[in-house]
């Protein structure tokens, strides 16, 4: 893959439910703490060299922003870090907790 592919909300919760994709979450800190996908890594400048090290670059990963705008440009970060199949998804958390919730507190 030389390009990020798109997602949508229902395509990544149906693979999420499988454990075929890692979801990363790119908001702020107090956002992500507020809620996010359930199993989300919330990747910063400061994670993003522990999530590299710690998961194979043939692992499909999705990439969540607020809106899926910000997410478009770390996905393409994340294909230039080694990742074989990465995603952005469409509408960002926004879209997603409009259809499914999300879930609270500090977590992964």
């Amino acid at each position: 893959m030389e390009q990020f592919a798109h997602i949508s909300p229902q395509q990544t919760k149906e693979r999420l439910d499988k454990g075929e994709i890692k979801i990363v979450d790119i908001r702020d800190d107090q956002s992500f703490a507020v809620g996010h996908i359930p199993g989300a890594y919330h990747l910063t400048n400061a994670s993003i060299q522990q999530f590299v090290q710690e998961n194979a670059f043939d692992v499909p990963v999705v990439v969540v922003c607020y809106h899926g705008i910000s997410s478009q440009q770390a996905a393409q970060y994340m294909l230039r870090q080694g990742f074989e199949e990465v995603y952005s998804m469409d509408g960002g958390f926004e879209a997603w907790r409009a259809s499914y919730g999300f879930s609270s507190g500090a977590g992964a």
